[in-house]
């Protein structure tokens, strides 16, 4: 045999040479395999999200748009509660019921990609409706006066009317919407378990005649105090909860859902932008989401959402439109909301600072301060804020002082009690010093020792915060507030009062 006839050194290398070889080929076999895999994956992927995606017509939107801005893009995030291919399983109704925006606000990408902020607006706010396109063809009048969710429902379809909504946004901001997204409730659902779950936190328990008042008994408890990870249908649940926690208002709902979307946001970062995490999460969301058509395909999704890795937990913020109570309704404080609006067009942060990273061109102050609050410092401090009075707004503007000056708010509400004259601030043993501290921020306020560990402030009738100024008897008092980042702790600032 030629192995035989060959001499041994030369026969091992020839040798090693062949397994080499062999090792090559395995190793270019296995790479091309894995090519094949990832390319045909892809492939599968995109036939699997073009066959998710639903889009709405573009002849629905106005023919009179505003112009695009200074950078960045908008997007419009509506979350809808239509009935329909089985959502009434999730959140009630009947099948036909016509449909409804349960929230909506607007996220805006700043033209650096390390900035973002989303502007909610109140279901009950009044604005003015522009003419939208009915299912017959032709328009609808300019309704004066009507609540934002409204829109949603011009033409009284099943599905909703997206772009009305998308009209109605452009028409009261001034500002050019680049993507509108409807995310109904399977959607949501699926989405909160793709990612293994949500962490929230919930003040008090919460039992079925919460979410339902309508109900003549208890029922069962849904959710117990504290901190805890959601998904699925209790998600839903607790996002839409509106009675039994908090004051029980669609302000204090809309602070819980920026919190839960932060810890969205939050959660999605922590797992990685990475195939494992993001087709999970594309598939699941695509399956029950409709939007604009230049977003329908799933290279633009993916590019979108690729364009946000970027962006910092702390530098995405979440706030609420300048506003008041009109009666039952709820008003858009002027000229504050055209402040907001012009600074995102102009592509400015809520800070002032040009998104390219320019100097702030004027901070705004959101509380009166007193002559040395500037030196006051809350690293590492935890306080609680409750509004002992029945003025509104009092504890959320306190509690934005308290996170300007870096204090973390561990809890905001109502005092048990809403007739308090002063305010109070109580603090545990060993506090005393950091009580003193605190008291810079609030003149007038008294210090006395607590129960118990810890830092408490209840505000009285004497706390005169700048964004709680009346209003000229107009119905209410302004709320303004800095919002909150992703970043925050889910605890933080969950409830308006």
């Amino acid at each position: 045999m030629r192995g035989e006839d060959a001499p041994e050194g030369k026969g091992k290398a020839a040798h090693r040479q062949r397994t080499v070889r062999k090792k090559s080929r395995t190793a270019g076999v296995v790479l091309l395999s894995l090519l094949v895999l990832l390319t045909s994956g892809a492939a599968w992927l995109c036939l699997q999200l073009n066959g998710n995606i639903s889009t709405f017509g573009s002849d629905g939107l106005s023919k009179n748009r505003p112009d695009a801005g200074a950078g960045g893009q908008n997007v419009l995030v509506i979350g809808s509660d239509a009935r329909t291919d089985g959502n009434d399983r999730l959140g009630g109704g009947r099948k036909d019921d016509i449909g409804r925006s349960d929230t909506a606000f607007l996220l805006h990408v700043y033209g650096d990609s390390e900035h973002a902020v989303a502007v909610s607006f109140p279901r009950d706010a009044l604005v003015d409706v522009p003419p939208c396109k009915l299912p017959d063809g032709n328009w609808s009048r300019t309704r004066h006066n009507a609540m934002f969710n409204a829109a949603f429902s011009v033409g009284q379809t099943k599905e909703g009317n997206p772009a009305c909504t998308q009209n109605t946004v452009e028409k009261l901001t001034g500002l050019r919407v680049d993507h509108t997204v409807v995310v109904d409730f399977k959607g949501f659902s699926a989405v909160t378990e793709a990612v293994g779950g949500v962490p929230v936190c919930v003040p008090k328990d919460v039992y079925q005649n919460d979410l339902n008042p309508n109900r003549r008994f208890r029922g069962k408890l849904l959710f117990h105090a504290g901190e805890q990870t959601v998904s699925g249908r209790r998600a839903l649940d607790y996002v839409r909860i509106r009675h039994g926690i908090g004051d029980g208002s669609d302000i204090g709902r809309i602070k819980r859902q920026q919190a839960f979307v932060g810890s969205l946001i939050k959660k999605i970062k922590q797992q990685g932008f990475s195939p494992t995490t993001l087709l999970p999460l594309a598939n699941a969301a695509t399956k029950s989401m409709t939007v604009d058509e230049a977003l329908g395909t799933p290279k633009k999704m993916v590019d979108f959402a690729m364009s946000l890795k970027g962006i910092d937990l702390d530098n995405t913020r979440f706030v609420t439109v300048p506003w008041r109570y009109q009666g039952n309704r709820v008003a858009i404080v002027q000229p504050d909301a055209n402040q907001l609006w012009a600074d995102i067009k102009a592509d400015r942060t809520l800070s002032g600072a040009d998104a390219g990273g320019g100097p702030p061109e004027g901070q705004k102050d959101s509380a009166r301060p007193s002559p040395d609050s500037d030196s006051v410092q809350g690293d590492g401090i935890s306080v609680s804020v409750y509004n002992g009075t029945t003025t509104s707004g009092l504890a959320a503007a306190a509690a934005d002082v308290l996170r300007e000056h870096h204090f973390s708010v561990t809890g905001s509400g109502n005092a048990a009690t809403r007739n308090h004259t002063g305010t109070v601030i109580t603090y545990g043993p060993g506090e005393r010093s950091q009580a003193a501290q605190l008291a810079k921020l609030f003149p007038g306020a008294t210090t006395e020792p607590g129960t118990g560990q810890g830092l408490s402030v209840t505000l009285g009738a004497d706390y005169e915060p700048h964004r709680a100024e009346d209003d000229g008897g107009a119905g209410g008092k302004e709320q303004n507030d800095k919002g909150r980042s992703a970043a925050d702790n889910p605890c933080d600032d969950l409830s308006y009062g």
